[in-house]
């Protein structure tokens, strides 16, 4: 049940002290495969930020994202309680949407298919279709919650995934800041080693970016012996004052 009967990532379990950065000097993984499932851990470089947004300094934003970002109530800072936020994924149950996602404490894993990379995280079943058989991004894509992804192996170890086509209605993390329909999202999925999956993130957005974000680098660990469970926003086990801070 869940995710293991040894260790469970619940939020009493997200408060970790920091691990050093990983080397990638681990066993090799085998070639074209992620797997999973994977969590996010700190590092001490960081501690401070990863369960809540993507950098120490967060993206320079256009007077149009400055704007939406001022209405924020964001709950991760204690400022707003859960009553008072307007976190649509809070008051909402909304979507999270991409990349916000990574934001939930839950593992998360891939599985291939035969046109594809189908990405399983374990908050509200979300679930994202990753395609892989050469055919472009949309021009025009229907706006979505998690967007429309297409992605491709740069080598043995490096998955890269580009999205577009995602909707307004999400933050791009928890902290409130926002994104428009032309956000790009740039994934990049390193296995350093079997244990280790290091992630970047770059968001491109004219409307609300005056720049590329550039993330932090991220870290996942491998949990082999965890199975995904059943969350569900609306659950009553889904406490979330257990890990606002």
């Amino acid at each position: 049940m869940g995710t293991g009967a040894n260790e469970a990532p619940g939020p009493d379990n997200r408060t970790r002290i920091p691990q050093s950065v990983p080397r990638g000097d681990g066993p090799q993984a085998p070639p074209h495969e992620l797997g999973g499932p994977w969590t996010l851990k700190a590092t001490p470089e960081n501690r401070t930020f990863y369960n809540f947004t993507f950098s120490k300094d967060g993206p320079e934003m256009t007077p149009w994202a400055m704007e939406r970002f001022k209405q924020a109530k964001a709950s991760n800072t204690g400022a707003y309680s859960l009553e008072t936020t307007n976190d649509p994924v809070l008051r909402n149950c909304s979507p999270p949407g991409t990349p916000r996602v990574y934001f939930h404490p839950y593992p998360f894993e891939f599985i291939p298919t035969v046109k594809g990379m189908l990405m399983i995280y374990e908050y509200d079943h979300t679930i994202r279709r990753i395609y892989t058989d050469g055919r472009p991004l949309p021009e025009d894509p229907d706006l979505t919650w998690m967007g429309t992804s297409v992605g491709h192996w740069e080598n043995d170890h490096v998955f890269v995934v580009e999205t577009v086509g995602l909707n307004e209605k999400t933050w791009a993390d928890r902290a409130g800041h926002p994104h428009s329909d032309q956000l790009r999202v740039t994934e990049r999925f390193n296995r350093i080693d079997k244990d280790n999956l290091k992630i970047n993130f770059i968001m491109t957005d004219p409307k609300a970016y005056v720049r590329p974000w550039l993330s932090a680098d991220f870290y996942a660990v491998h949990r082999s012996d965890w199975e995904l469970g059943e969350i569900s926003c609306s659950g009553d086990y889904l406490d979330f004052s257990k890990f606002e801070r």
